[in-house]
């Protein structure tokens, strides 16, 4: 079975608009149907302020090879989106941190019908990206990043840029 044949079986609740569950199905049966589910992304900051932000892999099946939030993903079928966001930080980076809730966003058309809580993390540990998930990543600074998503949005995922807007508005950064 190929990457993104597993990755469209994977079981994903279900959820309504007030966020409780209503049932499961498969991540490609909720993409397919436009499905509203739930989602994390982590923005982890070393010492020096610098936000770290990863190109997907080419592999994945919603915006391969755009730039995106340092850790993201959907919360498995009965896990919390504190659980999900420690497993994504850990798994796509290799990172284990505290993490701090900032956010939560509604499904919308930029999130993919995602319910989004954006979390917080700090570390100075090198990421050591999962190849599977990430192509590369790097550090950059906050104006850096606010720069490159004036000048090129088309090379970010939709939900990182509504994510990093809200951010930089709730005086967090």
């Amino acid at each position: 079975m190929t990457e993104n044949n597993l990755q469209a079986s994977e079981i994903l609740d279900v959820v309504g608009m007030d966020d409780k569950v209503v049932g499961q199905a498969t991540r490609g049966e909720i993409h397919e149907k436009g499905l509203i589910h739930r989602a994390v992304h982590v923005f982890l900051f070393n010492s020096m302020g610098a936000i770290y932000i990863q190109r997907r892999s080419k592999w994945k099946d919603r915006y391969p090879l755009k730039l995106d939030s340092s850790a993201a993903g959907h919360v498995d079928s009965g896990e919390t989106y504190n659980e999900a966001a420690r497993r994504e930080l850990q798994e796509e980076l290799g990172i284990m941190a505290g993490l701090a809730v900032i956010l939560k966003v509604e499904a919308c058309p930029e999130t993919d019908n995602e319910n989004v809580v954006l979390f917080e993390a700090h570390s100075d540990a090198a990421p050591v990206p999962d190849p599977k998930e990430i192509y590369d990543g790097k550090f950059i600074s906050p104006r850096e990043l606010s720069e490159l998503m004036k000048n090129d949005c088309d090379d970010f995922v939709p939900a990182f840029i509504l994510l990093w807007d809200l951010y930089m508005n709730t005086g967090s950064s």
